[in-house]
């Protein structure tokens, strides 16, 4: 399971290294979804860090609404192609950070044992991105 105290860490230095400001975390406490975010902003973008709940995988998206309501934001998250922050987020201790092109990728089950069969024909992901960072059901 991933540490949200590491996790908070981890989008700290990737804000410091990449002169940005972490403006906000949005951490998952119920079972959707299953990655917290660190908001970072700079003055001509803001990204969020995601990172899966249960392993220690990260990926850089367009920030989401957590919070139940009618506010609630659904469906499969929108990754980035951020080199600055990729660059960063990649010397974390720690984690893994998927690329954009691994995440829109297929789904292999065999190369994510962890991935629960059962959950994968049920929500039929089209990417590994959708596979691993899911909103709900």
């Amino acid at each position: 399971m991933t540490d949200v105290k590491t996790f908070r860490r981890a989008c700290h230095e990737a804000a410091r290294r990449t002169g940005g400001a972490l403006t906000e975390f949005r951490i998952s406490h119920g079972p959707t979804p299953n990655f917290h975010q660190g908001i970072i902003a700079h003055p001509d973008r803001t990204a969020a860090v995601v990172g899966v709940r249960d392993i220690p995988l990260l990926a850089i998206a367009e920030p989401r609404l957590i919070e139940f309501g009618p506010a609630r934001e659904s469906g499969p998250l929108t990754f980035l192609d951020r080199p600055d922050l990729a660059a960063a987020l990649a010397r974390m201790a720690g984690f893994r950070l998927l690329s954009t092109d691994e995440l829109r990728g297929p789904v292999d089950p065999a190369q994510w044992p962890h991935l629960s069969r059962q959950d994968l024909r049920y929500r039929q992901p089209r990417t590994l991105g959708e596979a691993l960072f899911h909103y709900g059901d």
